[in-house]
């Protein structure tokens, strides 16, 4: 992709300069759809974190055990991803309606990027249906003022907050934001996080310090006991919050001896 403003032409304007964690995300996962800024900000990440490239990856593989896993034990038809990213394989719907065609998924994020590529959120089956709202995670009110135009809430609904916490930082309080959505939701309803952990290697410290001299918007890694406490008062699914590779891993999945700084879990609301 070319720097420019509007690489598709549809009047998104794009602020190329700095690097913005979605399209950093790309960059890592082996994307196209990223800038100048973006490749040099990941790169840098790379030279003192060799590891993120195998985080981000599990933290694909992870939202793919985690959504399969509530369609087929959990029995959720909806999901609320907030933090979409840039599309990549097996997204939420992809995942959700390959084993319930009827899943309704909405989608969140604030990077016009993304928005840019929503069409790709937006092929749904025909029995199901999907959504992207443009939005920030902060705004909860304009985020659940939208997404009931396509779920039900009161109906069970499954939060998805994948790489997307940590970029909240603690003088916004995300506890608080994890709160206001679990309210809205009805009990049977699942929250389902992936969140970079600060606490298993220095390394990503170091990085993100790095990163965040550089980027649109700082990010924060968080101790397991941090992470831990957004799940308080959910059941945790077992085994409970661990390193991602560790979550329910698939007999075709890598090995889960190697220390991995990111922490996922899903919780279910009572």
């Amino acid at each position: 992709m070319t720097d420019k403003p509007d690489p598709a032409g549809e009047g998104v304007s794009l602020d190329t300069s700095v690097p913005h964690i979605a399209r950093v995300y790309d960059y890592w996962l082996g994307g196209k759809d990223n800038f100048a800024a973006d490749r040099a900000a990941a790169e840098q990440v790379i030279a003192t974190f060799p590891d993120v490239l195998v985080s981000v990856r599990a933290q694909r593989a992870f939202l793919g055990r985690a959504v399969h896993y509530l369609v087929t034990e959990a029995g959720i038809r909806q999901f609320l991803d907030i933090g979409t990213g840039l599309p990549s394989g097996n997204n939420t719907h992809e995942v959700a309606q390959r084993a319930a065609p009827q899943a309704r998924v909405v989608y969140v994020d604030n990077d016009p990027i993304v928005l840019l590529h929503a069409k790709t959120l937006l092929a749904s089956t025909p029995e199901g249906a999907t959504a992207y709202i443009d939005a920030d995670l902060r705004d909860t009110g304009a985020i659940l003022e939208q997404a009931a135009g396509v779920l039900d809430f009161s109906r069970p609904v499954a939060l998805m907050l994948l790489g997307v916490l940590h970029c909240i930082p603690d003088e916004d309080d995300p506890a608080a934001i994890v709160t206001r959505l679990l309210a809205a939701v009805p009990a049977g309803s699942y929250l389902a996080i992936a969140h970079p952990a600060s606490d298993v290697t220095d390394e990503i410290n170091q990085s993100m310090r790095g990163y965040n001299q550089q980027g649109a918007a700082p990010v924060t890694a968080r101790s397991h006991a941090q992470v831990s406490r957004f799940f308080d008062g959910l059941d945790l699914v077992a085994p409970g919050v661990v390193q991602l590779h560790r979550w329910r891993p698939g007999t075709g999945d890598g090995g889960t001896g190697r220390e991995l700084a990111n922490y996922g879990g899903v919780g279910r609301k009572q």
